[in-house]
């Protein structure tokens, strides 16, 4: 195996850490940054793989929050209506990404095109709603009624178009339907888990029979990458998100965007 492949395998996996919990497309990022230095992967499963490094990030951080919800659940109506919520706000996304896996990974990831649009709209729909000067009605994402939960995760499964974002997806309708931005972002981190999750697992075993140890190796080096560099971002997103809202992340979208359509008309 080649070292440069190795070390794009490297980068993709910061990357992917980076901005998987942040609005801004981890896909997108990777799908576009992959086209322009070359990086190809078998079916497109490097790109959904590494996202194990993302999981077991948020696990990590989250490992007492979720030790606690887990000893609360057999009594606690509280911890059993959110879990009762997380579950059924990521069986809209799963349903369409079962049925849609072909269309999604053989379609939409193959269109840088479509991924520099949908990041640029993306952006300005989120500047938008970052904008709005409306009062919270739901500020704990551990108190969403179950509606709202439903309704966040059918807004997720927007973010089966690469360049969307599954946090941007479910931040900005969460925004939308009355929540306060740093409880979005939370809920966000808790959908992720057994978003990402099935995502993974069904992938892995769609790509069972062509995946090779090369394979392995890179998935391994991009898995790993994630897994540090998304610790990194989940320990101070929210604080972050509270100071400044998510206007530099739809900037940041825009300017990506707009730079992949510029990279796209000069190079291809």
């Amino acid at each position: 195996m080649e070292t440069d492949t190795l070390a794009s395998a490297l980068l993709l996996g910061l990357v992917e850490g980076l901005t998987e919990f942040i609005p801004v497309s981890s896909t997108g990022h990777i799908l576009l940054l992959g086209h322009f230095i070359g990086f190809h992967s078998t079916g497109k499963t490097f790109e959904v793989l590494i996202q194990l490094g993302a999981i077991l990030a948020i696990l990590t951080v989250y490992s007492s929050r979720l030790l606690k919800l887990a000893k609360a659940l057999p009594s606690d109506p509280m911890a059993q209506r959110f879990t009762t919520g997380i579950v059924l706000a990521f069986l809209p996304a799963a349903v369409v990404g079962v049925f849609a896996h072909g269309f999604i990974k053989k379609v939409l990831f193959e269109s840088p095109a479509l991924i520099c649009s949908t990041l640029v709209l993306g952006g300005v729909i989120l500047l938008f709603i970052d904008r709005l000067s409306t009062k919270p009605k739901y500020t704990d994402a551990m108190s969403y009624p179950v509606w709202l939960c439903v309704a966040i995760g059918c807004c997720q499964t927007l973010a089966m178009i690469p360049g969307v974002s599954r946090s941007g997806a479910t931040i900005a309708g969460a925004l939308l339907l009355g929540t306060d931005k740093r409880s979005a972002a939370e809920f966000s981190f808790f959908l992720a888990m057994p978003t990402m999750a099935g995502a993974f697992a069904f992938d892995l075993y769609k790509n069972r029979n062509v995946l090779s140890l090369d394979d392995a190796a890179l998935i391994s080096v991009g898995f790993i990458a994630a897994l540090i560099a998304g610790i990194f971002v989940v320990r101070g997103l929210l604080d972050f998100v509270s100071r400044h809202g998510f206007a530099p992340f739809a900037w940041w979208r825009i300017v990506v965007g707009l730079a992949g359509f510029a990279g796209l008309y000069f190079h291809g």
